[in-house]
Order: C-alpha cells, then sequence, then structure tokens
C-alpha cells in the first residue's frame, strides 16, 4: 500500500477539506471587497485540487486520466480568456 492510499492521507485530505470548506464559509461574513471572488474561486480551486490528486488517484494514474484533466483545464483556460478579453475591451467602445 503506497502512501496516497493510506488511511492516514485521506484523514488528513479530509480535514483538509473540511477546513477549507469552513473558511469559504467565514469568507461569505467577509464585506465584499475587490479580491473576494479570486480568493473564493482559489480555495475552490485547491479543494479540486485536493480530490482529484487523492480520491480520483491522479497521480498513480495511467495517461488518460491526465490527458482529461489538461484538457478540462485547457478548455477552462480558453473560456477565462475569451470572457476576459470581451470583458477588458468593453471599457474601451464608445457607443
Amino acid at each position: 500500500m503506497n502512501d496516497t492510499s493510506s488511511t492516514k492521507t485521506y484523514y488528513i485530505v479530509y480535514f483538509a477539506l473540511l477546513s477549507l470548506t469552513l473558511l469559504t464559509c467565514a469568507l461569505s461574513f467577509v464585506p465584499q471587497v475587490g479580491w473576494h471572488a479570486t480568493v473564493g474561486l482559489g480555495i475552490a480551486s485547491v479543494k479540486a485540487g485536493l480530490i482529484a490528486v487523492f480520491f480520483m488517484h491522479i497521480l498513480t494514474a495511467d495517461r488518460l486520466p491526465w490527458l482529461t484533466l489538461l484538457a478540462g483545464i485547457l478548455w477552462f483556460s480558453i473560456l477565462l480568456g475569451l470572457t476576459l478579453a470581451d470583458y477588458l475591451t468593453r471599457a474601451s467602445l464608445s457607443y
């Protein structure tokens, strides 16, 4: 049994996910400032990464799960880039 599938590791990841969820809930009580959504998305990304690595066994998987993960990240990057390209160019348009 390798280290990524030991019971102790699963408990550590569980408590990390639990604490990150509590941090997300605590963040909702903070007054809305400029970086509020960015911090929330950062916490969500860390939680998604923990789930993918430990519970979906991405580290010990073959090529197909890695390819699927990379395709998802690429697709998200394309969508984010197109959204930001639209958002950042709206202020320069004069009607």
